[in-house]
This record gives structure tokens, sequence and C-alpha cells, in this order.
């Protein structure tokens, strides 16, 4: 026997025995996996690490509110404001270009950014490209307002921080005055 009539011979021999495999295999239905419960279990797991992580941050701010004595006001998504001067320009809203003086402060006091180091601040109001939080409170803002925002890391940048100077699950403290709106 050659060997490319061996291979032939093997290869019919392969397929009489693959076709019936294959064949018998089609008509069943897809079986559901025998646990999901490891799924369920892991899910709670994942709810109860982050409603601590939660817990944690806001004692962190209530805290850091006591040790200064200031008498802060709550949205419902968790931002905290402080107005420190009232101005009396034009009142804020969507489609405007704010431009902030400002300071961002870590809980802990660390410097993060300011406009005396990298000038003012810009952005139109209403569409994103800055933190949610710090959009949240511009809209509270008039011209001339001087405000202290307490920003949750959940309104600012989350989990991984700004991967510059702020780190990960770091709360924002901004002391800002809303210089212009055009």
């Amino acid at each position: 026997m050659t060997a490319s009539r061996n291979f032939i011979l093997c290869f019919k021999a392969s397929l009489l025995i693959a076709i019936p495999v294959f064949l018998g295999s089609c008509g069943n239905e897809p079986r559901p996996a025998q646990s999901t419960r490891h799924l369920s279990m892991l899910d709670d797991s994942l709810v109860n690490y982050n409603r601590g992580v939660v817990l944690t941050e806001e004692q962190q701010i209530e805290d850091f509110i006591a040790r200064y004595g200031w008498k802060m006001n709550k949205t419902p998504t968790g931002l905290r404001y402080m107005f420190i001067k009232k101005g009396n320009g034009q009142k804020t809203e969507k489609n405007k270009i704010a431009g902030l003086r400002y300071t961002l402060r870590l809980l802990n006091g660390n410097l993060c950014y300011s406009s005396d180091q990298d000038g003012m601040k810009e952005f139109k109001i209403g569409y994103g490209g800055v933190e949610s939080g710090l959009e949240e409170g511009i809209l509270l803002m008039r011209v001339g307002d001087r405000v202290k925002f307490i920003v949750p890391s959940h309104l600012a940048f989350g989990l991984l921080g700004d991967q510059n100077r702020i780190p990960q699950n770091a709360t924002l403290v901004y002391d800002i005055e809303l210089v212009t709106l055009k």
C-alpha cells in the first residue's frame, strides 16, 4: 500500500466516525450552565464592596466638612456646595461658555490644579468635557459667585483618576469663582 492510499483510507475512516457524532449533536438543544449560583454570590460581593466604598467616602467627606466647620448644602447626587461670595451677574445656563478662576485640591489638602498655574478654565456648559460634579455645581452659580464644591469620586474622575495629578477614587475640593459667561 502506498502512503497516499494509506492516508485516504485513514481520512475516510475518520469521516465515518466524525459524521455520526456531528449529526447526532445537531439536534440537541443548548443546555444551560450547571450552576450560576457562584455568579450571584459574586454580584452580591461586588454590591456590598461598592456600598462600603461609598459609605467610607461619605464619612471622609463629612469628617472633612466638620473639621473646617463648613455649612454645606448637598444635592441629590452627593455634590456639596457652599457660597463664599454672592455675585450679581448673569445666571449660568447650558450652551454658555463659563470662565473660571479655581483651585482644585484633594481632601488631604494636596493641590492638583489651579488657575494660577494652569490658566483660567473655560468650558461649554452642558457638553461634558469636565467632571459631571463640576458641571452640576456651575449650573448653581452666577457671574461673580465664589463657591466651594466637594465633588465625590463618582461625580469626578472615578476609578481611574485623571491619569495625571488626580489619583483613583479621589474626592475633589474646588474653590471656584465664575468670572465670565459668554
